[in-house]
């Protein structure tokens, strides 16, 4: 069995008999964090989601022990947790205790007082294991993610390779920014030499990507965000390259606590801790080959619910099972989404695996929007789709298939500049996002969304027309809608449109 599998087992021993929702609760250095998500499925909604910043691991290398003030509020927030959780009948719960816990001279005491508040056992993981769960969190919400995945808490930095749905060798090292301000006496030099040392027999830093997990460099990417203003505002995958984001590391470690808790994007409690989250992302950039910076917004919490799910569930695609879902909760007719997909194959014989993927999340979106307001459809629709709550998707993806969605209302209408995703889709990724989104216009206006209808037609492509075949008895079908948008989408693919009726 791998690592992976064993630490799978020995998180899930309950996940058989669970229905329900089901409990997350991770107690980090610095936050402690509750999710409730819906049921054991792969991309399942969160029912609750809520954090408390409370410390515990503050002044912790000075005194050897957790902080009573932080752990007093940790308590509280444990208990609450607990009552929510009683609210909402949750009866599988996982709790996890990380590297503050795990290392002062008192955490078996706070441990057992935090199983009084919490009213379940709470695992205390080793350093590996809570790096190899958190770079679990990353293949499920990355399932194609090569590199590094790196969790920094507020008490240590954790790291794992990740390459072909697989995690490699794991490591941690203690440098958590509230670790760091105490190691280095609020100094950011100092701290720059601490990190560097211990980065120096760390062989893992060959990787194309770092996967950067945690509640500091998530504010990190919404600086980079803001600065730069970007227009999408999902964190999940957004992307930051490796100048730019060595630019921003040395701006932000140099600032003081009262300069950062000006900068509207990042919360007061996070202003204390960003410049030592800085000042780990610069000496990893520079200690090794990492091109690019990619935000995963899964991580520990994650990968514990990712380790309950059974081995059918984790290996389904998050980004269709999402779609599938929208699909199902919100058409008309979920059927004739199926139905439309197998039935435009012949226009798109060119696509790759991922450009199918693509295909098919945009055919499931494609009817999501049939209750709003007319005057609504296409932009909200639009909006609804770019900023949904999905993994296994980039940026590029994301835009491709929300900008199909917005041409399936709009037909071939540009494009409005104020839904503008400027930067992430090229010349043609907005042609094919126009041609997804006029081939549905054009089914649409066959079928009007009734199951089996496609069916007792025949789409086609020739080197110089789209061709639609119509039995005779059919014919009345054929009409000036049905010309007007098969021209439409035939103009897109270069081609003229023609029905054939007989």
């Amino acid at each position: 069995m791998s690592a992976a599998s064993e630490t799978r087992a020995a998180l899930s021993p309950r996940s058989a008999d669970a229905r329900g929702p089901v409990a997350i609760v991770d107690i980090g250095s610095n936050s402690v964090r509750l999710v409730v998500y819906e049921g054991q499925v792969r991309n399942a909604a969160t029912l609750q989601n809520e954090k408390s910043i409370c410390g515990i691991g503050r002044d912790m290398v000075t005194t050897g022990r957790l902080h009573a003030e932080g752990c007093a509020a940790a308590l509280e927030a444990l208990a609450r947790f607990r009552m929510i959780c009683d609210g909402l009948k949750v009866d599988l719960r996982e709790a996890v205790a990380t590297a503050a816990a795990r290392d002062a001279s008192n955490g078996a005491e706070f441990i057992t007082r935090a199983e009084r508040a919490w009213g379940s056992p709470i695992r205390v993981l080793a350093g590996e294991d809570e790096a190899r769960i958190a770079a679990e969190g990353v293949l499920a919400g990355i399932p194609d993610a090569s590199g590094l995945a790196a969790d920094l808490g507020g008490g240590s930095l954790d790291m794992v390779t990740v390459k072909g749905g697989r995690t490699g060798d794991a490591s941690t090292l203690p440098f958590g920014p509230l670790r760091l301000m105490d190691q280095s006496r609020n100094d950011p030099d100092r701290a720059r030499d601490i990190v560097d040392k211990g980065l120096k027999n760390f062989s893992g830093l060959s990787a194309q990507s770092l996967y950067a997990v945690g509640g500091i460099w998530r504010s990190f990417a919404r600086v980079d965000m803001e600065e730069h203003h970007y227009p999408l505002h999902v964190l999940q995958q957004y992307t930051i390259p490796r100048g730019r984001a060595l630019r921003l590391c040395k701006v932000l470690a140099g600032l003081s606590r009262e300069s950062v808790r000006k900068i509207k994007v990042v919360s007061k409690r996070r202003a204390e801790s960003l410049p030592y989250g800085a000042v780990v992302l610069e000496r990893l950039l520079l200690a090794g080959d990492i091109r690019d910076v990619v935000i995963s917004a899964y991580g520990l919490r994650e990968g514990l619910f990712y380790a309950l799910l059974p081995s059918e569930e984790r290996a389904r695609d998050p980004l269709l099972e999402f779609a599938r879902g929208a699909n199902e909760r919100l058409a008309r007719v979920p059927q004739h989404a199926r139905e439309m997909f197998d039935w435009t194959r012949p226009l798109f014989e060119d696509e790759n695996l991922e450009l199918r993927r693509v295909r098919e999340a945009s055919a499931n979106f494609s009817d999501i929007g049939w209750r709003r307001h007319p005057d609504n459809r296409a932009g909200g629709t639009f909006n609804q789709v770019l900023t949904a709550p999905f993994s296994g998707a980039d940026h590029r993806a994301r835009a491709l298939i929300a900008t199909s969605i917005f041409h399936r209302y709009s037909g071939d209408e540009d494009f409005a500049r104020d839904l503008a995703v400027a930067g992430l889709l090229d010349k043609d990724d907005e042609r094919r996002a126009l041609r997804l989104g006029l081939a549905w216009r054009f089914a649409f206006s066959l079928s009007a969304s009734a199951a089996g209808e496609l069916g007792h037609y025949r789409l086609r492509l020739t080197p110089a027309k789209v061709v639609l075949e119509v039995p005779a008895k059919r014919e009345a079908i054929a009409s000036e809608p049905v010309q007007k948008r098969l021209g439409a989408l035939a103009e897109a693919m270069d081609k003229r449109g023609e029905i054939l009726v007989g």
